[in-house]
């Protein structure tokens, strides 16, 4: 009798192991429908976890809309602090402006180193093998464009007209290695320091400002702008911010790296700056000492 029993769990166990690797057999055939056990197991699952998402879903949704509110929270309260702030700038720039063209009109000055005329243009070529260096825009001479004339995004300057067709014109970019690039350029502060632009930390992806005189203190996050003094570029126009300041290899002069404000990969819209007010035709000065990029 026992060794019945035995033999009897042994058949069972054999007969439950064919059924097993029958249905999984069963189970991983290619079939249009599944199987209705199959059909029941993966409708009741799905309406266990319907049932629990649902809910939990709802309660990280409220945590997280709490959370964004208390950042908006925050942020309005930013934002409220820079209007107020705006406003008093606002206030102050009017009565500057009023003060400055009163001194114009004493002087008899019509035109300043800032002054400048837009003209947009549209990026239409792009050479893949020049991308960092030169791009097509789709004005040229019958547009009033002129080789030399500073080109700038939304963001900042981004290069110089460095030829000019009937139609079309070509842009050389701050980031092209051409040491004949010369821009000068102004660091705000407390005290205004100069410099020029020369050269592209190709690694860094950080413009070079050079001659700059030992000893004067620069520091991070100073704001750069073409200085007007080149004689080309108008006075004003965004380059970029200080992000470090070494000495140069001499130790008479400092070399300050400035991560440019416009991004020279993507561009696709510019607007190309006519200066109004122009400097005599002083070539002599421009013998490769200070000449615009």
């Amino acid at each position: 009798m026992p060794q019945f029993f035995s033999n009897k769990r042994l058949i069972i166990l054999l007969v439950s192991m064919i059924v097993l690797v029958a249905l999984i057999g069963f189970s991983l055939r290619e079939r249009n429908r599944p199987s209705w056990p199959e059909q029941f197991v993966k409708d009741t699952t799905g309406w266990v976890q319907s049932l629990v998402a649902k809910p939990t879903h709802y309660f990280a949704g409220l945590f997280s809309s709490l959370h964004e509110l208390e950042n908006t929270y925050q942020e309005n309260k930013e934002l409220k602090s820079r209007i107020d702030k705006l406003a008093s700038l606002e206030a102050e720039v009017q009565t500057l402006k009023k003060d400055n063209q009163s001194l114009r009109d004493t002087l008899g000055e019509k035109q300043t180193l800032s002054d400048n005329d837009p003209l947009p243009a549209t990026v239409i070529g792009r050479n893949p093998d020049r991308w960092t260096e030169m791009l097509i825009i789709d004005k040229g001479n019958v547009n009033g464009i002129k080789k030399n004339m500073a080109v700038v995004t939304a963001t900042g300057l981004i290069g110089k007209v460095k030829s000019v067709n009937q139609f079309s014109s070509t842009v050389e970019l701050l980031s092209a290695m051409d040491p004949k690039n010369r821009i000068s350029a102004l660091i705000q502060g407390k005290s205004d320091v100069y410099g020029f632009v020369q050269g592209f930390d190709e690694k860094q992806k950080l413009l070079l400002i050079k001659s700059i005189p030992a000893g004067t203190t620069i520091t991070k996050g100073q704001n750069v702008i073409t200085s007007g003094l080149g004689g080309i570029f108008p006075k004003g126009l965004e380059i970029g911010k200080v992000v470090d300041v070494k000495p140069d290899q001499y130790g008479l002069n400092q070399t300050a790296y400035v991560k440019p404000g416009a991004d020279f990969y993507d561009i696709q819209n510019v607007i190309v700056i006519k200066r109004l007010m122009t400097q005599p035709q002083v070539s002599q000065m421009s013998s490769g000492k200070e000449e615009d990029l």
